[in-house]
């Protein structure tokens, strides 16, 4: 029904202004208690395919990656559609009306994406005061939320530090872990903070910043992650590895968007990134070694994916692109079926003698 519906009308719509109408929807349906909760019924992901990540029980292993609701605004109703986990951002210091548009294309040959549209946000002030809201009610509280921060553009790369604690110094107390992203193509100079040089002193101030403002509402420190790009070469990638480890890193984020294509400005998603982020996932699980949290994302469509991804080392997995191509009853698709083969793990693990 959805391919008929995408074929028909989405696919002959701007694709910006697409996103616009589905997401104006699953956020008002989120914001409607009985509707909400309707829907949330059917779409579930099923009681037993729970896992413990930071010490925090999650309803399952698939979340909806960043990009997707940049501002907080539809918490609710991707939660509702059987997202475990929804990472909203990136969210930047300052307000930013991010590229010029059009700045974002459909690539339907290989049901893919390519976007340009630079951190396009209301700001880490705007979006910690959303989320405050957010968390003032049990249901809100419930829910699990990371906060993926990025570089105002107008900062200069020198002053990226401030920018970023900035950021997390606002929105810490609200978010159930941090992303450092540095590694959209879309803002200029951006990825040359994947640098370790770079990076070390953004991550060291966003460390500082976000143990500050949980201490000060009183609230558990926020795990922290850094977010990488399939870009990096293998090397690059141990570096970033070598640096989470050393620094105490909770986490990291594999990958974002590849400037890897000729389709023209901007990053490209969905299948076209699997393969590397794959790669990449299985290279920082070894460099990490067992324990470490890695989050992976990128070309995200069927479950047989998600599985690719935790096969290879993921603890968690992240889709967007996939969500755009097959509708809203994707998410509760690929989360029943992570809880199936969770289910299914338990079951052998307690038969054995």
């Amino acid at each position: 029904m959805y391919r008929l519906l995408f074929d028909l009308v989405f696919r002959r719509m701007d694709p910006e202004r697409a996103h616009e109408l589905a997401f104006g929807l699953i956020g008002a349906v989120g914001r409607t208690p009985v509707l909400r909760d309707v829907v949330a019924r059917v779409l579930a992901v099923p009681a037993g395919g729970t896992v413990r990540v930071w010490g925090r029980i999650l309803p399952g292993r698939f979340g909806v990656a960043a990009g997707f609701d940049k501002d907080a605004r539809a918490v609710e109703g991707l939660a509702m559609l059987g997202f475990s986990f929804v990472e909203i951002g990136t969210v930047t210091a300052e307000p930013q009306p991010g590229n010029d548009k059009p700045r974002l294309w459909r690539v339907l040959d290989q049901r893919a994406l390519r976007n340009r549209m630079g951190f396009n946000n209301q700001g880490s002030q705007a979006v910690a005061q959303r989320l405050a809201r957010l968390r003032g009610s049990a249901r809100g509280r419930g829910l699990v939320v990371g906060v993926n921060i990025g570089k105002t553009k107008v900062t200069p790369a020198e002053h990226a530090a401030t920018d970023y604690a900035t950021s997390a110094g606002r929105l810490a107390p609200y978010a159930d872990y941090l992303v450092v992203n540095v590694s959209s193509p879309n803002t200029p100079g951006l990825r040359d903070l994947q640098s370790v040089e770079a990076l070390r002193p953004i991550l060291e101030a966003v460390r500082v910043a976000a143990d500050q403002a949980t201490t000060r509402a009183a609230a558990a420190p926020v795990p922290l992650l850094v977010k990488i790009a399939p870009d990096l070469s293998d090397d690059d990638v141990d570096a970033v590895a070598d640096l989470a480890a050393e620094l105490g890193l909770d986490g990291v984020v594999a990958v974002n968007t590849t400037i890897g294509h000729d389709l023209g400005p901007g990053g490209l998603s969905g299948p076209p990134v699997l393969a590397r982020g794959l790669d990449v996932v299985a290279r920082l699980r070894t460099r990490l070694g067992p324990d470490a949290v890695i989050i992976g994302v990128g070309g995200i469509t069927t479950a047989a994916d998600a599985r690719e991804y935790l096969a290879v080392g993921a603890t968690l997995v992240q889709g967007y692109t996939g969500f755009i191509y097959q509708g809203p009853a994707w998410p509760a698709r690929i989360g029943r079926a992570l809880a199936s083969d969770e289910r299914r793990s338990t079951r052998t693990s307690a038969a054995r003698p």
